[in-house]
């Protein structure tokens, strides 16, 4: 009959004392039980700080990737100061908006953002990308111009990216951020480009927002009547900016 019951002994350890040892094989005993837990905790916080400094290293990836200007990076949901009803509803929209982007994504629902500049468009349309990207969606912020911009480069001969590729990356994103909608008005050429874009995200059913600091029957002149229509169905909302700029009390772009 096999003898199953384990043997055990005092050891002494140099730091926690005492402590009962037990026979795993033959000559070999278990170590200090106290050593051991306090080396797996330290292993443990070992492979967190890793992980943390793993996920701020993509974190800081993504947010080059998306292409917010450095001087935004900052930006939050949670540092927009709204010190007036209007300021609220805007800031409780956008929160709404990053909160619920699971239905509106489904819907393939967008917004406008209007307003003089300096009142904060670009802070809450940051912040909301800021929040999408921590859930770990991929996020992209352009002015028009810029997005125009890349496509038309496709065109040179030797370019090293086709239309059709420059067109997938902005309708890629699960959120594209287009700034300074209308800063010109630009070419039938470009509008049709800008159509394009919008027209496929639509179509995908992915959330765009655009800013303005044109008036909403400028930026519906800008856009024409098959893009406004679009970014206004199933619920696109516009949301007008109409309070004093903030970048002469704060020193900087708002």
């Amino acid at each position: 009959m096999i003898d199953l019951e384990i043997k055990t002994r005092t050891d002494a350890c140099e730091k926690h004392g005492d402590f009962q040892s037990k026979n795993l094989f033959r000559t070999i005993w278990s170590k200090c039980p106290a050593c051991a837990s306090e080396a797996a905790a330290a292993e443990k916080a070992q492979e967190e700080a890793k992980a943390r400094a793993a996920k701020v290293a993509a974190w800081q990836r993504a947010i080059g990737d998306s292409g917010i200007p450095e001087r935004f990076h900052t930006r939050t949901l949670a540092t927009f100061k709204a010190e007036n009803p209007g300021q609220r509803r805007a800031l409780d929209f956008a929160t709404a908006f990053a909160g619920d982007f699971d239905q509106r994504q489904r819907a393939g629902r967008g917004a406008i953002f209007i307003g003089l500049p300096g009142t904060g468009k670009t802070h809450l349309a940051v912040g909301v990308g800021m929040q999408l990207m921590k859930q770990g969606r991929p996020v992209l912020f352009a002015t028009v111009m810029r997005a125009i911009r890349r496509i038309k480069d496709t065109w040179a001969r030797g370019a090293e990216e086709s239309e059709s590729q420059a067109v997938a990356a902005l309708v890629f994103p699960d959120l594209l951020i287009l700034d300074e909608v209308g800063i010109q008005f630009g070419s039938e050429t470009e509008k049709n480009l800008l159509f394009d874009v919008l027209n496929e995200r639509y179509e995908r059913r992915k959330s765009t927002l655009l800013l303005s600091n044109l008036t909403l029957d400028e930026v519906r002149a800008y856009l024409g009547e098959r893009v406004f229509d679009r970014m206004r169905e199933d619920g696109g909302e516009c949301i007008t900016f109409n309070w004093a700029s903030q970048r002469a009390k704060l020193g900087e772009a708002a």
